[in-house]
This record gives C-alpha cells, sequence and structure tokens, in this order.
C-alpha cells in the first residue's frame, strides 16, 4: 500500500504537487493521499481525545476538579485560541485538498493533455444493449483490442438512448449521449481482459449491456491490426469483382 502513497508527480519530467500518468495511477494518487491525511487526522483526534480523557480522569475522588456552572465559560482556554487555531486549520486542509483534486481531476478530464502524444483513436458507439467500436481503417468489432502502454482516446456516442461507458479497472468513464460526442481517454499498463460496463440505467437489458476490453502486447496488437486492415480490403475487393446477391436477382429477374 505504501508504495503507491506518492506525494510527487508519477511521471519523471513533471513538476508540481499535481499528479500525471495513467487514470489509474493519478487516481491512486488520490486514494493515497486521503487514506494518508485520514489516517493522521485519526490518530491526532484520538490521541488528543485519549490524553483529555486521562488529564481530567477522576482518580477514586484524589483527582480535584471543578466543573462550571450553567452559563459560566469554562476558564483555561487562552480566550478561544485554541478553538480559533483548530478551525482555520482544519479550514486550510480541506480547502488545500480541494484545490488541489480539482485541479488533479482537470488534468484527467483534459483531452488535450494527450493530443501531442503518439495515442490511437477508437469511436465508441452505444445502443440498446451492445458496445461498438470503430477503428481507425473502418474495422467495427464488439470487442477492444488496444497495445499495452499506449495512450488511447475515445470518442463516445450512442444511437438510441443515455448510456454511460465505463472500465472500473481502468478508471475510464463517460457518457454516451444521442447526437453528441464526447471524449476520453485511458492507458493500460498490463496485459489482460477488462469489463466494458454501462452505468446509466437504459432500458430491461441493462445489466446486460458489457464488453471486453482486451490489452495486447505491442507487436501481437500490430499483427491483429494489420490483419484487420487486410480481411476490410479483401471484403471491399469482393465486393467490387463480385455482383451482389440482389444483382443477381435482378438479372435473374430480367432474363426471365
Amino acid at each position: 500500500m505504501l508504495e503507491h502513497i506518492r506525494l510527487f508527480p508519477l511521471h519523471d519530467g513533471a513538476s508540481g504537487l499535481i499528479p500525471r500518468g495513467t487514470r489509474a495511477e493519478v487516481f491512486q494518487q488520490i486514494f493515497g493521499v486521503f487514506l494518508l491525511l485520514g489516517i493522521l487526522v485519526s490518530v491526532v483526534v484520538i490521541g488528543y481525545m485519549l490524553y483529555t480523557a486521562y488529564s481530567y480522569r477522576d482518580g477514586n475522588g484524589t483527582h480535584e476538579f471543578d466543573p462550571p456552572r450553567l452559563g459560566e465559560l469554562p476558564t483555561g482556554s487562552d480566550g478561544g485560541r485554541k478553538l480559533l487555531f483548530s478551525f482555520a486549520l482544519s479550514g486550510i486542509i480541506v480547502v488545500s485538498l480541494v484545490l488541489w483534486t480539482y485541479g488533479t481531476l482537470l488534468y484527467v478530464e483534459d483531452d488535450t493533455s494527450v493530443e501531442n502524444q503518439d495515442a490511437m483513436h477508437v469511436e465508441v458507439v452505444g445502443s440498446q444493449f451492445n458496445w461498438e467500436f470503430v477503428y481507425p481503417n473502418g474495422h467495427e468489432t464488439s470487442t477492444l483490442r488496444v497495445p499495452e502502454g499506449k495512450t488511447v482516446r475515445l470518442t463516445v456516442t450512442s444511437t438510441d438512448v443515455f448510456h454511460t461507458f465505463g472500465v472500473p479497472e481502468l478508471r475510464v468513464k463517460t457518457d454516451a449521449i444521442p447526437g453528441q460526442q464526447t471524449d476520453t481517454w485511458f492507458v493500460a499498463d498490463e496485459t489482460g481482459t477488462y469489463e466494458v460496463r454501462c452505468f446509466e440505467l437504459c432500458g430491461a437489458g441493462h445489466s446486460y449491456m458489457t464488453a471486453d476490453v482486451v490489452v495486447m502486447e505491442r507487436g501481437e496488437y500490430q499483427s491483429w491490426y494489420e490483419n484487420t486492415d487486410d480481411s476490410a480490403n479483401n471484403s471491399t475487393g469482393n465486393s467490387v469483382n463480385n455482383p451482389s446477391n440482389s444483382s443477381v436477382n435482378q438479372m435473374e429477374t430480367s432474363s426471365a
């Protein structure tokens, strides 16, 4: 757990306290910071509570304590300076966390941060109740295949109702809106199969609206992608060289 709690940028060459890296790394960073601060605050609060309970213990009557009367302000509080200090410190911590988290999420949701990278682009089309992925060469498939360690830019839309495209393990999620396009990105650092889910209640088959994201080694992915291009070219050539069934039927009908 401790190896994931890093208070500095995630990638070499970055500067500042705003983390950089894949979406999974950035969200792990946010979780780590909040976990660390939560543990620290808990230790301080519980420690001070135990200290106060011990200092003002009864001690079987040996410890003298003169409680204040109703309406009387307690003494020994330094005129409320401790209370003011605690409120000020809490406010600074909360505001700092809000600003830091907001800046981090701006980076995650900023598509221009990956425009200059060597990213691949895939169109995602949602419809009741399936996902369709369209590659730059025109290949369409119900399984998203991507290379390991490469930035993937997704343009997401819908053909019917509102959907939400999400891959929890890759920390990617965006809306699929009819007539509109939303953009998002992710980087998968490990090969394997991840599940796409719809996070918007879109009808009776909502729970079955899933797909697979297959992360492949770069060489294996390149071979697969080149084969899809060849298949598309062959299909195009066949459609040009061979008449369609409808054309054959029309010729037979006219000759008859």
